[in-house]
């Protein structure tokens, strides 16, 4: 291990870093493994060292957009703005300790592409260890739903809210009139949980959690629920949804022509519209079924 880091060192100036970079991320990738089990000790905190050099040296944020879109599937001013925002709730007293770019950034890689953590860690703009990259995800995430979710992902409440939000169906570019958001759930993977893990097995025959989410045409995301087994059945989740509360509440105050959008896995309701099959020819359901199966695709 001490060859490797005076090799490391050796390199490590900004010329040596263009030439020999595929040998540098080499040698970077075995110093995190070796990171991951090493215990506590002052060659260990010279590796850290060197690696947090690595990464000031190589900054993700020189890297071309295109580049850096296909990375971490945002924009780098949307990530600007991430790290902004979060600063105050990630910042480290450790002056070692890891900037908050480098933490927002790993928890959007990990966000990006759902990998192992420890293939995030070895990610040559990342340069972590495993457990690294565990605190990162979890601080990052922690610090997004605990100062930002209650501010950005807001149901339309108000009669003037779903109004607006009308507005932007029916200017849509497929447009559906009286639509205020399309509504579904998909299976986020887990591992298995050592309580009730049998509750997690989702039809597909894996561990998830089914989450339901509702946006609107311009994908932004109204509304989450996250907290239902992968057992769970979508009409199931609907029905305990504090938004069908909601819903089923402005339609007995008289408020009309406004809905949610679905597939055949909800059920029929006056604010929930789903798909219709085998409508005949020319029939008023016949113009409406590729309107609405248009609308949530699109989405």
């Amino acid at each position: 291990m001490r060859i490797i880091y005076i090799y490391v060192c050796k390199l490590y100036n900004k010329d040596d870093v263009k030439r020999n970079y595929d040998t540098l991320m080499a040698m970077v990738m075995l110093l995190v493994d070796i990171a991951d089990f090493e215990e506590e000790d002052e060659e260990l905190l010279q590796l850290r060292i060197t690696c947090k050099r690595l990464r000031d040296e190589l900054n993700v944020f020189n890297l071309p957009d295109i580049q850096f879109k296909n990375l971490f599937r945002v924009s780098k001013d949307l990530v600007r703005d991430l790290v902004t925002e979060l600063r105050p709730h990630l910042q480290r007293e450790r002056p070692n300790g890891l900037s908050v770019e480098t933490q927002v950034l790993c928890a959007i890689r990990f966000y990006a592409v759902g990998s192992y953590q420890r293939a995030i860690g070895q990610d040559f703009a990342l340069a972590l260890s495993q457990t690294a990259v565990s605190r990162c995800i979890r601080s990052v995430s922690v610090a997004i739903n605990d100062h930002m979710l209650c501010r950005w992902i807001k149901f339309p409440a108000t009669p003037e809210q779903r109004e607006a939000a009308k507005i932007k169906f029916a200017n849509a570019p497929r447009p559906f009139p009286g639509a205020i958001g399309a509504i579904d759930c998909t299976h986020v993977g887990i591992v298995a949980p050592k309580e009730n893990e049998e509750a997690f097995v989702n039809h597909h025959g894996y561990h998830s959690m089914n989450v339901q989410m509702i946006c609107d045409p311009e994908h932004r995301i109204l509304n989450v629920s996250a907290r239902f087994p992968g057992s769970r059945h979508d009409a199931v989740i609907w029905m305990q949804s504090p938004v069908r509360n909601l819903m089923e509440l402005c339609h007995r105050q008289g408020e009309r022509q406004t809905w949610l959008l679905d597939d055949s896995g909800y059920p029929l309701e006056p604010w929930l519209l789903t798909p219709i099959s085998n409508a005949p020819n020319g029939s008023p359901e016949y113009i409406y079924i590729p309107l609405h199966i248009v609308v949530p695709a699109q989405l």
